[in-house]
């Protein structure tokens, strides 16, 4: 599927992580993905995780600023989740924040949807065409896990958000360049998106911090919800807009997709 593909050499990992760059059409360039793979012997169809990162950030955000990586591997030792590969990759590092949308001819949503998890399973044994695929992020992570985890619901078992970004006007909050630079893509919600693809949903879980500046926006996008009548789990919990926030529930997230890939 791609042209090239660049893969990390494992005897100079650490924590187990490894690299992947890539060219994609979808980006018209090289894109990266940071990926965990538990030190596990013999495992095949393991579940794939994707964590989408917010603004300002890249492929390394969710490992080296989240330890994502670290709090997985130790739930796994524990049983408390069953193993996981986690894919992280970057936006497609357009501006402050790509919003994981196709505008500047450039696709940043094929390229999370199609590229990273083929990207995956060329490269990594472990996960094959049988895996579960599901899909996190935070902030513009969130945004983009909740609105690509809907609209492309046949590919994903679940979607579980942080802190999310529900709607594009919500960007001008944190990025420098204008919406009206994301062309069409400036209108998108998070709400429309589910409810246009309301028959093909996978499991839907997120949560915001109580002192978060995004709060309103994910409790209003919890009664739309309701309204619309779409099953889903909504929580709160003490914390802002930050990665002690992210670190601890991400946690709630990988819980989630391994009861959600339990149920099955």
């Amino acid at each position: 599927m791609f042209r090239t593909i660049e893969f990390s050499d494992p005897q100079y990992e650490s924590h187990n992580l490894r690299f992947i760059t890539v060219k994609s059409n979808n980006l018209k360039g090289r894109g990266d993905i940071c990926l965990f793979l538990p030190p596990l012997l013999n495992v095949k169809n393991i579940p794939l995780v994707i964590l989408l990162h917010g603004v300002y950030g890249s492929a390394w955000h969710w490992a080296y600023k989240g330890g994502a990586h670290i709090a997985a591997w130790e739930m796994m030792e524990k049983k408390e989740i069953q193993p996981m590969v986690i894919a992280m990759p970057s936006d497609g590092l357009w501006g402050d924040g790509s919003a994981y949308l196709p505008h500047h001819g450039c696709d940043f949503e094929k390229w999370i949807v199609d590229d990273v998890p083929e990207a995956v399973k060329e490269q990594v044994t472990a996960v094959s065409l049988s895996s579960d695929v599901f899909i996190s992020g935070l902030s513009m992570g969130g945004f983009g896990a909740l609105r690509l985890g809907a609209k492309y619901g046949h590919r994903y078992r679940a979607i579980s958000a942080h802190s999310s970004i529900t709607a594009m006007e919500q960007m001008s909050l944190f990025v420098e360049e204008p919406l009206e630079k994301y062309g069409k893509s400036k209108s998108y919600s998070v709400i429309e998106t589910i409810k246009e693809h309301k028959e093909q949903l996978p499991d839907i879980r997120f949560d915001c911090g109580t002192e978060d500046f995004l709060i309103a926006h994910n409790r209003r996008l919890h009664e739309q919800l309701n309204q619309a009548e779409v099953p889903h789990v909504y929580q709160e919990f003490p914390g802002g807009h930050e990665w002690p926030y992210w670190q601890e529930h991400i946690k709630d997230s990988l819980r989630f997709f391994n009861s959600c890939n339990q149920n099955r």
